[in-house]
């Protein structure tokens, strides 16, 4: 096997340019193959950190009546189940959970300092978990104690949107906002964390995440009723330990919390409601496949030319055959077998392919890196990609090089060595 590696090399080597130009099938197929799976894999994650932020792994669970999201704001006069902490140290034990956080939500309160206001924004009544869930930091004051929780303290945390819209001048801590004519004292100015922030390409998008931007109030959950007289629900999030746990910890701590409506179900609240996970996971994969449908046919398109590369490659194995008949004949006329041509010949056209399989994925790389960087689009190199491209490229030159392999080993030696 080493000295017909040998001699394929040599063979190669002695004839360079005519061994490129059988190549450059190869090469351009799979040169164009690793650009365009790496320009899938690159979209993909691009998706998926559009719709969930890159490393947030939280998923919403929100409360559900019938069909629709409850929301008491609006007139539904159903009564909300109230959520214990019992039943948040079962999510919290749950497989894949790292965090989890139950919290009060309003988009339509009153916030205003003075002549400014978040018209637009939101209002939370968070827990103590809430913050780390979320992947918000302190920016500058503090953040919630366990005496706002025990004292009722009306303090708030705001965001650093909310910040800039109602203390556009100045430092916001110490000073009062009001919600909903409740005066609170702001303790702290938070600010979310890139990789838990979407990302907004289109104008469906900015509206999904309008309250974010616009800006948000946190206040103690033990404080909501101050401000708040409806029966408003305690939304969910889940912080899953990786993206790809994300539905399964979602469908868990739905299930969960809809256990203990059941429990509760004697006490008055509907039988309609039920806890729901958003699947983020399964819009990204929704998307996924709309963009990988469409890239898979252009692989198929780019491997017709690695179909072309073998036949280039048949080819010129079938002229070396015919260039060496007097040496395969001195071969066989001093004893070598069939097994032996065909070994050789097999190696020659499988070293052939494999090193344009290789130059073909140097050159995809680059090629895909200077298409990303004109277009702007994102790339990721796949090496299990490159490693089956290599392969692939291998198993064309022992497809493709059999049949003059077997042509030359099965050459009569006395026809061979007569021939001119």
């Amino acid at each position: 096997m080493i000295e017909n590696i040998r001699l394929a090399f040599q063979g190669i080597w002695s004839h360079m340019m005519r061994s490129f130009l059988t190549m450059l099938g190869i090469i351009i197929g799979i040169a164009s193959i690793i650009a365009i799976v790496s320009t899938i894999k690159g979209t993909s994650e691009q998706i998926k950190e559009d719709l969930i932020g890159a490393g947030s792994n939280t998923v919403n669970v929100y409360l559900y009546d019938g069909d629709n999201r409850y929301d008491a704001e609006y007139g539904n006069s159903s009564k909300a189940p109230v959520l214990t902490d019992d039943v948040k140290e079962e999510i919290m034990d749950l497989d894949h959970v790292e965090n989890a956080t139950f919290y009060y939500n309003s988009t339509s309160a009153s916030i205003y300092n003075n002549n400014n206001s978040l018209q637009g924004g939101s209002v939370y009544g968070i827990d103590v978990n809430y913050l780390n869930t979320c992947g918000y930091v302190i920016q500058s004051g503090r953040g919630f104690v366990n005496d706002d929780y025990k004292k009722y303290n009306k303090v708030a945390l705001i965001d650093d949107n909310a910040a800039e819209n109602l203390f556009p001048s100045e430092n916001p801590v110490g000073k009062t906002v009001e919600i909903n004519q409740e005066p609170y004292t702001i303790v702290g100015v938070v600010r979310q964390d890139e990789n838990y922030q979407p990302t907004i390409n289109s104008i469906d998008e900015y509206y999904n995440y309008y309250q974010a931007i616009v800006g948000s109030v946190m206040i103690p959950d033990t404080c909501w009723p101050i401000s708040f007289r409806f029966d408003v629900p305690q939304n969910v999030i889940v912080k899953a330990d990786s993206t790809d746990t994300m539905s399964t910890v979602g469908s868990s701590a739905a299930d969960t919390l809809n256990a203990s409506i059941s429990s509760m179900s004697s006490s008055g609240s509907s039988s309609t409601m039920k806890y729901k996970a958003e699947d983020v996971m399964e819009q990204v994969r929704n998307m996924q496949k709309l963009s990988e449908s469409t890239n898979n046919q252009l692989i198929w398109i780019a491997s017709i030319s690695l179909l072309v590369g073998g036949i280039g490659v048949m080819n010129i194995m079938l002229v070396s055959v015919t260039e060496r008949t007097k040496e395969i004949g001195l071969k066989k006329a001093i004893g070598a077998r069939k097994k032996t041509i065909l070994g050789q010949f097999l190696t020659e056209a499988s070293v052939l392919t494999s090193i344009g399989g290789i130059i073909g994925v140097i050159t995809g790389i680059g090629l895909s890196k200077v298409v990303g960087k004109v277009t702007g689009s994102p790339t990721a190199i796949s090496v299990p990609s490159i490693v089956i491209a290599v392969l692939f490229s291998t198993i064309i030159g022992v497809v493709f090089g059999l049949l003059p392999s077997v042509k030359a080993a099965n050459l009569n030696p006395i026809d061979a060595l007569r021939s001119e």
